[in-house]
This record gives structure tokens, C-alpha cells and sequence, in this order.
């Protein structure tokens, strides 16, 4: 053997490769769902040397050491805020009959976050004036201001909230603003010279560093939306801190909620983990965790998921809530790709007599996940789903609507990045007028709808199958 023969190298790669498949045959099913491994090894089988590169990249959904140890630190950080959260003179515990009673006791448990009586809740669909209702909220702050989004613009859209944020800082306020490393990498570059001019405190979230000592993931995002004002206003839901014409060709829409009340504090608790993760400084105080008068009768309570938890919090609420509806479920969201027991949760719907929707848009703005989506739709018409492809604009918002008792606005996805990657934010309602303003703006969007059909799905072209179900064996890695 000669290591000047190329065919001596080329019997090394072609043996490299072999081994590179048959070890990760073993390691990537090992506490993987199936439908995630096929998806590893399709990819590793045919690409084996890129399919090692990106398994070591991003093949497993844990955060890295540093992070694992400031996460561990927490509990005892935020003792005194969690003590005061278990102890709420304001817990409550909704009925609601016995199927979805279980699911409510189900989300308890998940965010150890207590459902809390006693909240007002404002339905914001109109993009600008969320914008501007969140300004005069600013401009009315007198303790802190805290702002934690996946993206966060230096745009003309936000110009608003930075200039309250300034004059927030300037009458003492603290401010103190998280926006996501990657979702805001570009802007992020201006808005810290600007923000640090004004006074206020901004903090990337999950920065991308390959020093062994800070190293970071690419793939796993804070995607969460989340404001507070003075711990008695709070905001959370899909819309990001950007323009809605920020990508050429695409408006968005989306979906925020304005809450006061106790339930707040747990948005605020949300934030102060994340600050707590990212700048180690504590936020405890009753300036940051006031006792919130009671400001109308919602029982409400926010979920946090995301790799810090063991278990898929969003993934999990949500398909029980779906087993447990009894007359209709409404699904908006603006990338629907279901892992197996969300897609088997919504036939079963069906099976049981109850009415199930699921409202996404018509344009897409990723090709490849609108191609990966579009391959569940046959499957989910002939289970008798309605599937509602929204025309107007991009429907980003996130939503689902149970019976006429529950209501969840977040930040959560319904595809395997939001259930398995990124920390997001939920807000579950349990309170039927709220539910029902959330059922009207869902009716509304069915109006501006198209109502998909078998028939009509059936008849696409050969080559656009051939693209959905090609994208569809990438689901579970997009």
C-alpha cells in the first residue's frame, strides 16, 4: 500500500464512510423519536462526512456546560420569587369538565407556573398599534421596563420604543432589553451603541461562541416575545420588534396579549430567568415582583419550554388539550410541522366527532419548510381536518382556541424547532370570553381564507409532490 496511490485514499474515504454510518446507526436513534432518526441517518447515509458535521453541530438539543450550570443555579437564585408564585393568595384552579381538567392540571405541572385568578386580557391584532400601545406603556413606566424578543429591529417600526425607552431611562426607569443573538445579530450591532447612549441595558441571548469555556449552539434560540412594565403590564405573543414588511414581498400579521394582574409575575419571572442566564444578576426585589392588584376575572398562566425543561412543554399541552376538546379546535400557526402525536392527536379529534381546523398561510416565507408543511395536508384532509391556507398577508400569529373555554397565544410553533429547540412562551386562558374574542379572530381570517379541499389538493403537479415529500423527509431537522 502506497499513500501516494489514490487508490489508497480513496478505499480510506470509502471506509471512513462506512464507519462513520454503522457508528451512528447506534448513536443517533438513542433517545431520539423515530421520526427524528430516520431523518439523521437518511441524511448521514447519503452525505455521511456532512451528516457527521452537522450531527456534531446540532444532532443533539442540549444546551451547552456553561449554560447548564447557570440553569442549575437558578432554582436557588430565584428562590424567594418561586416560594412567592407556589404561595399566591391568587392560585386557582378552573373547572372545566373532566377531559380538559386533566390537561389543566397537566400545565400546572409542566412550568411549575400556578394558574393565577384576577387578570385582564386585551386581544392586539392590529401590528402598528400593538406597536404604539406597548410605547404609551413605556412612557407610563415609573420602576423598569423589561423587553425580551427574538427580534428586535433598528427600523422605523421601532424607532417609537426606542426613543421611550430613552425617555423611560432618562426619568430613572431601569430598562433592561434581551433580544436573541442570532434573530437580531444584524441590528444588534447598532442598537448596543445606541441603547448604551441612552442608558439602557441590552443583553444578546444565546451569543455563538466556539471558545470551549462559552461555547454556544447555532440552533437552539430564545424565540420568546415577552414585555413587562413595572411588573403590573404585561405582553406576550408572536409579534416581533420589526417592521411587518421586513422581508421583501412577505406582510406580517400577528397575534399579541396585554395582560395585568398577577399572571404578570410569571411573565416577569420568565424574563428575570433569561436575564438571570445571560448577566448572572438576580432580579427578586418587590420592585421587579410588586403585588399586582387584581384587575379583572381571567384565570390565566404562562408556560415557558425549550431545552432547559425535561420535557417538550408547549408539544405536550397542546396535544392534550386537542384530546380533550370536545366540540371544535382551532390550530393557527405559521409553520405546522407535527410530530407523530400531534398529528395523531388531531385525527383522533376527528374520530371523536369533534370539528378540527388548522388556519396557515398560503404564502410561505422559508420554500423548503412550506414544501416539508404542505406534505402533511393531504393526510390530515382525508382524516377530515379543515384546512384553512390564509391569502391576505403571512399569518405568523400562534394560537389555539379549545371548545369555548381555553385559549392559548404564544410564541410556539406547531413544528419540531419550537417543540424540541427554542424557549418559547405560552399564555393559556381559561376563560370563554376571552376564548370567544379569540374564536372571532379566528372566524375573521377564515373569511380571508381559502378552504382546502382533497380534490383540489389532489391535483398539484407531480413535481411539486415530488418537492413536499423530499422536504418532508427533512422535517424533523428543520
Amino acid at each position: 500500500m502506497s499513500w501516494r496511490d489514490p487508490t489508497t485514499w480513496l478505499c480510506l474515504f470509502v471506509m471512513s464512510e462506512w464507519a462513520i454510518r454503522l457508528v451512528l446507526l447506534v448513536l443517533v436513534p438513542f433517545r431520539r423519536t423515530p421520526a427524528a432518526a430516520k431523518g439523521w441517518l437518511l441524511l448521514i447515509f447519503f452525505e455521511p462526512w456532512i451528516g457527521l458535521l452537522f450531527y456534531v453541530l446540532i444532532g443533539r438539543a442540549h444546551l451547552p456546560r456553561w449554560q447548564r450550570a447557570q440553569l442549575a443555579r437558578l432554582p436557588q437564585a430565584m428562590s424567594a420569587v418561586i416560594a412567592r408564585l407556589a404561595s399566591h393568595p391568587a392560585k386557582f384552579h378552573p373547572e372545566l369538565g373532566p377531559t380538559l381538567s386533566e390537561a389543566v392540571t397537566l400545565a400546572e405541572n409542566l412550568g411549575q407556573s400556578p394558574i393565577l385568578d384576577g387578570n385582564a386580557v386585551e386581544l392586539l391584532v392590529d401590528y402598528d398599534g400593538t406597536i404604539a400601545r406597548l410605547v404609551a406603556d413605556i412612557d407610563a413606566a415609573k420602576q423598569h421596563v423589561h423587553l425580551l424578543f427574538y427580534i428586535f429591529a433598528d427600523d422605523g417600526a421601532t424607532a417609537p420604543v426606542i426613543a421611550a425607552l430613552g425617555r423611560a431611562a432618562a426619568r430613572g426607569v431601569r430598562c433592561r432589553v434581551l433580544a436573541d443573538a442570532i434573530g437580531s445579530r444584524g441590528p444588534l450591532r447598532t442598537l448596543r451603541p445606541k441603547f448604551a447612549a441612552l442608558g439602557v441595558e441590552v443583553h444578546g441571548m444565546l451569543p455563538v461562541n466556539l471558545l470551549p469555556w462559552r461555547k454556544a449552539r447555532l440552533d437552539l434560540r430564545n424565540h420568546r416575545k415577552i414585555a413587562v412594565i413595572d411588573g403590573q403590564v404585561g405582553y406576550t405573543g408572536s409579534q416581533n420588534l420589526v417592521a411587518a414588511e421586513y422581508k421583501e414581498g412577505v406582510t406580517y400579521e400577528d397575534l399579541m396579549v396585554r395582560v395585568t394582574g398577577p399572571v404578570v409575575l410569571e411573565l416577569q419571572y420568565i424574563f428575570a430567568a433569561d436575564w438571570f442566564l445571560e448577566t448572572s444578576e438576580v432580579l427578586d426585589s418587590t420592585a421587579e415582583f410588586p403585588h399586582p392588584d387584581r384587575a379583572g376575572n381571567v384565570p390565566a398562566q404562562a408556560l415557558p419550554s425549550g431545552p432547559a425543561y425535561p420535557t417538550q412543554n408547549n408539544q405536550r399541552l397542546i396535544v392534550a388539550l386537542i384530546h380533550g376538546a370536545r366540540q371544535r379546535v382551532v390550530l393557527t400557526t405559521p409553520y405546522f410541522i407535527p410530530d407523530e402525536p400531534l398529528l395523531q392527536a388531531m385525527q383522533t379529534a376527528v374520530l371523536r366527532g369533534v370539528s378540527v381546523h388548522l388556519l396557515v398561510s398560503e404564502l410561505g416565507d422559508h420554500p423548503v419548510v412550506s414544501r416539508a408543511q404542505e406534505s402533511y395536508y393531504e393526510e390530515l384532509l382525508e382524516a377530515g381536518v379543515q384546512v384553512h391556507l390564509y391569502q391576505k398577508n403571512f399569518l405568523h400569529a400562534k394560537h389555539l382556541s379549545v371548545d369555548d373555554r381555553v385559549a392559548v397565544i404564544g410564541s410556539s410553533n406547531l413544528d419540531i424547532r419550537s417543540f424540541v429547540l427554542n424557549a418559547e412562551v405560552m399564555l393559556v386562558i381559561y376563560d370563554s370570553q376571552v376564548t370567544a374574542g379569540l374564536i372571532a379572530e379566528q372566524e375573521r381570517c377564515f373569511a380571508g381564507a381559502r378552504l382546502l379541499t382533497v380534490a383540489a389538493w389532489t391535483q398539484r403537479s407531480f413535481g411539486r409532490k415530488v418537492m413536499q415529500n423530499l422536504a418532508r423527509l427533512l422535517s424533523p431537522l428543520l
